[in-house]
């Protein structure tokens, strides 16, 4: 069961990402090197900043405990948090400077990168303050997490102080580790390496099943862990509890690396806070990167972008593809990010006909995603009369979202959809044939109306007709 608000505290170094956008035409007549002329630029949370980014993306209430030095980028870094509506405990450390790393993206690729940072271990007055403070807000939040960037935050002292300190209390700690260094993380509840981090920390080449699972198990006793797990990259996700277990990828496309280990921590501790196993923990988190690894840059996954990219795999529910209003809406404001065309019908489709389906078939075509307002049964007996429906809503909802050509299956209780469709605003409102001439319900919403002609002799009132006949023969 998924928390609408799971509450996670987030511990480590944040970085602020500093994105410069802009498009090569020419070699400089100065040097043999790309000129690129930046068109615009962005800021956003990195490090453990962007496992914040994921977590508020999932819709979790979090916490951010860090250090920042006094200058620009930390300000900026506040900034963007108190935006976040995030509940923050930012040290300020004069002697510091803020992590900032400065990407130049031109045609989709990183053409260079430079950095602006302190890697030095924070000084004990900073350590004390965040253990204080952990100590304040440890007891208000479902799970821990320390992403450890190597930038000074995470000390080997205030790791254990804090993993130590939340084992007392029953809490569980995740952590994306860095270094080789792993009992500074001894007593986590599990650690996050990929493979190439395991391998240096384990001192064992992982070249087959056999060499992962010595690696997990070194780890496991090395750092006294609850579980042991390492990312796969493209071959998935392995997990060691009692014995080994390997979840592969559902990755359908690599487009940049960048935070999918950021993404991975949050959704396990995602899935942690909501109580789920480890298995289903692992394969939301396998989900979630298969979904940041396809976006440029440091990136995250809201829940609706995981279902629709599972639903892709033919691996989603039929009931993720039926919504209720609020859903539909969030929805529709990331399908219309992504420039989708969106197309809209509507009807009772009270039983389900050759004649329906090829209507569908027909209205998807128009567009991306078809989303279908489907009559409740009580929309249904006003328009119908009091013998309608046949099939109660749910189950009309149900083999609908079921097919093929619809995306998403919204009830609506009034007589017409005018409310669904204002709040849709489709590009293009499908109705029948037989509406041609006649006023049709939100075409002056709707970017364009086109109709689709019926498949002759097909309609629910003739299958009930017919119904009716055979059972008066008998």
């Amino acid at each position: 069961m998924i928390k609408n608000t799971p509450k996670i505290l987030v511990i480590g170094d944040v970085i602020l990402d500093h994105y410069l956008w802009g498009e090569v035409n020419r070699i400089s007549p100065e040097a043999p090197v790309q000129i690129v002329d930046i068109k615009s630029e962005s800021l956003v949370l990195g490090g453990a900043g962007n496992v914040v980014n994921n977590l508020y993306t999932l819709n979790s209430k979090v916490a951010f405990l860090s250090v920042i030095g006094k200058d620009k980028a930390g300000l900026e870094i506040k900034k963007i948090l108190k935006n976040m509506s995030v509940k923050r405990y930012l040290v300020e450390q004069k002697d510091r400077k803020t992590s900032k790393k400065s990407r130049i993206i031109a045609s989709h690729s990183q053409v260079i990168r430079y950095d602006k940072e302190s890697k030095e271990d924070i000084n004990k007055k900073s350590a004390e303050s965040i253990f204080k403070e952990f100590k304040l807000k440890y007891k208000d939040y479902d799970i821990i997490l320390l992403s450890d960037y190597d930038k000074g935050v995470l000390t080997s002292k205030l790791t254990q102080k804090i993993i130590k300190y939340a084992n007392k209390k029953d809490k569980k700690v995740l952590v994306d580790p860095k270094g080789d260094n792993y009992s500074k993380y001894r007593g986590a509840y599990l650690l996050t390496p990929n493979k190439k981090e395991a391998i240096i920390a384990s001192k064992i080449n992982i070249k087959d099943k056999n060499g992962l699972t010595k690696a997990l198990k070194r780890l496991k006793k090395r750092a006294s862990l609850s579980v042991s797990l390492i990312t796969l990259s493209e071959d998935g996700i392995a997990f060691y509890d009692d014995e080994l277990h390997i979840k592969p990828t559902v990755a359908k496309e690599v487009y940049d690396v960048t935070g999918a280990g950021d993404t991975v921590l949050a959704s396990l501790g995602y899935a942690f806070a909501n109580n789920w196993d480890i298995s289903s923990a692992v394969e939301f988190a396998n989900l979630s990167a298969g979904v940041v690894v396809g976006k440029l840059g440091s990136a995250t996954a809201s829940i609706e972008e995981i279902e629709e990219y599972k639903s892709s795999l033919h691996k989603s529910s039929i009931e993720s593809h039926i919504k209720s209003f609020d859903e539909i809406r969030d929805t529709i404001i990331r399908l219309k990010k992504q420039k989708k065309k969106i197309v809209f019908t509507n009807g009772c489709f009270d039983i389900l006909h050759r004649g329906h389906v090829s209507y569908l078939d027909i209205a998807s075509s128009y567009g991306d995603i078809l989303i279908l307002g489907l009559n409740s049964d009580d929309s249904v007996k006003r328009l119908k009369g009091e013998n309608r429906p046949i099939n109660c809503e749910d189950d009309r909802a149900y083999i609908l979202a079921g097919l093929e050509s619809v995306d998403f299956v919204v009830k609506f209780e009034d007589d017409t959809p005018y409310e669904l469709i204002k709040m849709i605003k489709p590009d293009i409102l499908v109705k029948g044939g037989d509406y041609k001439g006649k006023e049709v319900v939100g075409s002056d919403i709707a970017g364009e109306v086109r109709f689709v002609d019926f498949v002759d002799g097909k309609s629910t009132t003739k299958t009930i007709k017919k119904i009716q006949r055979d059972k008066n023969d008998k």
